[in-house]
């Protein structure tokens, strides 16, 4: 795996976290209420905010849903532009 790929990889878990982190603070909830709404556990919602890389695709989406918004698998050149 070359660095390029890995520096993106990480950035894109840690904008992911601050995404997530700002907009649910932006609406006022803890992240349990978040969760709540959300319909996920917790545990994945702060795995989220830490930016973990071991996510289901899925559950991610649950999140981002609340926002309007969604992850998509990309081709890896594509990444790379």
């Amino acid at each position: 795996i070359c660095i390029k790929y890995l520096q993106k990889h990480i950035i894109m878990y840690v904008n992911l976290a601050n995404f997530i982190k700002t907009k649910r603070k932006e609406a006022n909830l803890t992240q349990q209420e978040f969760a709540d709404r959300a319909g996920i556990a917790l545990t994945v919602v702060r795995k989220i905010e830490q930016g973990k890389e071991n996510l289901s695709l899925s559950k991610v989406n649950q999140v981002l849903l609340m926002f309007g918004s969604k992850l998509v698998p990309a081709n890896l050149k594509e990444i790379e532009k």
